[in-house]
């Protein structure tokens, strides 16, 4: 696994910053990007002030955030260097969570050793993808014989716990 610091944890890396609300930046800070966002290392990690996050350049950096967020608000993040993961690479650092109540997909890094199966970034960030679809059309489901949320359930599961497509997938059922 790659070791992230000063120098390389803005080239194409996933991170989920915490917002910090008693943290006041310092005036002399390590860096200041063309859109604002300032940086201030530490030996442990890295805080970012911004009022953007998400897409950044070349990265995918989330804001893990307290209720009053407002999107645009300048917020200031903090990432520990042991949070950054590649995400131009096919090591397989992420797995798939679903919550089937609020039909919702995110990526989560491999923090530790997990049972879930893992995938490379851009294999992960398809999956979402086809899953959000999944959720927003029962069309497709209309074929089985079953309760559409049990079928949904079903084909999801096996989905982001293996390698097999969705067409896979739906014709076995």
């Amino acid at each position: 696994m790659k070791t992230y610091n000063q120098t390389n944890f803005f080239k194409h890396t996933f991170c989920e910053f915490t917002q910090i609300d008693d943290f006041n930046f310092p005036e002399d800070t390590n860096y200041k990007s063309k859109s604002n966002s300032m940086y201030f290392y530490t030996n442990e990690g890295v805080y970012r002030k911004s009022n953007h996050w998400g897409r950044v350049a070349n990265c995918r950096w989330k804001l893990i955030t307290n209720n009053n967020y407002k999107n645009q608000q300048i917020v200031i993040g903090f990432a520990k260097w042991t949070d950054f993961y590649p995400i131009n690479s096919s090591e397989k650092n992420f797995f798939i969570e679903v919550d089937f109540k609020n039909k919702t997909a995110k990526i989560q890094p491999k923090k530790k050793e997990t049972k879930n199966y893992l995938f490379p970034f851009s294999e992960a960030q398809k999956k979402v993808k086809q899953i959000a679809h999944l959720f927003k059309n029962d069309k497709w489901a209309t074929y089985f014989n079953d309760d559409i949320d049990k079928v949904k359930f079903k084909i999801i599961s096996e989905f982001i716990n293996s390698d097999k497509t969705l067409q896979e997938i739906k014709r076995f059922l």
